[in-house]
Formats: C-alpha cells, structure tokens, sequence
C-alpha cells in the first residue's frame, strides 16, 4: 500500500483540482451540483476554507485520494466548520477519512487553538465521527436533500484520552 500524506492546500495548488474532482465525484454529482454550482450557492465560502488532501506518490505526481475542507469559526458560531469530507470510493475503509480528520482536529485544536468544530453528518457518516469521538447535537435535518445531524468536538473533549484512537 503506498503511504498517505495529508496536506493543507490552497485553491492555487496543483492538487487542487483533482480536490474539487473527487468531490464532485463522490460527494456533489449525487444532489445535482457542480463546483461551480456549488460555488454559486455559497458564494466565497471556497476562498474562506481551508482544503486539506491525502495524496500519495504515483510514478505520474500525486494522487488525491481523500479531500475535506474546513471553515474558521464566525461571529455566529465559535466551533471551526468541517464540510466536504470524502475518499475516493475506492479506497474508502482504509483509514484515510480518519488521517484527515486527526489532521483537521491538530490544526482546529494543537495550531489555532479555537474551542471546538463541527459538522453536519448524513445518518450514514455518523459512526466514522463517532468513532472519532465526536458527538450529536442536534436533531435529523435534511440539507442537499440528505438527512443529517451536526456532530461535533469540543476541545476540553479533545484533551481528554480517547480509547478509538
């Protein structure tokens, strides 16, 4: 198995394209959107992520193979956003989900010290951020006509032991 890298990028990255590939791919084609759709929807929000990728080395450059992308905390909100997290469904079950988001909660957490972050999880995700130790918060809502639940960590959670690690 090639080894995993996790990298934080800018939109002006090489890999960034092949980032909005795989999640258009995995994540935005299935609820009708594009990037550009998507980008449409909610403007500026691209520009005020950070975008994080597991690549590997291939003989032909990097591959991205995992993407996610998270929003600093706003006057409104004081946890730190994560949205758009998705691996190539082909290379999904072995851990990369779970590499990028300890790579998320190291910056969230170790590098910018913000009290928390959070997500909105389809039903379907919530036993990877459960296993991460994250917890519900809310109550079934549908986004992109999905059912999801925030699920989020603080960070006196974090600090604490965590046995799924």
């Amino acid at each position: 198995m090639p080894v995993i890298r996790i990298k934080s990028i800018s939109m002006t990255d090489p890999l960034y394209a092949q980032e909005v590939a795989l999640r258009e791919q995995v994540l935005l084609t299935s609820v009708g959107l594009d990037i550009q759709s998507y980008n449409e929807m909610f403007p500026g929000r691209e520009e005020r992520c950070e975008h994080f990728v597991a690549v590997f080395d291939h003989p032909k450059g990097e591959r991205v193979v995992g993407t996610a992308t998270m929003l600093a905390p706003t006057d409104d909100e004081p946890f730190a956003k994560v949205m758009q997290v998705c691996v190539d469904k082909q290379r999904q079950g072995e851990g990369i989900g779970i590499k990028l988001m300890i790579a998320i909660e190291a910056r969230v957490f170790g590098e910018l010290g913000y009290p928390g972050v959070f997500c909105h999880a389809q039903l379907v995700a919530m036993p990877f951020y459960e296993k991460l130790g994250w917890g519900v918060d809310s109550e079934v809502f549908i986004e992109a006509g999905i059912e999801h639940k925030r699920m989020g960590i603080a960070a006196s959670k974090h600090s604490e032991p965590s046995k799924s690690r």
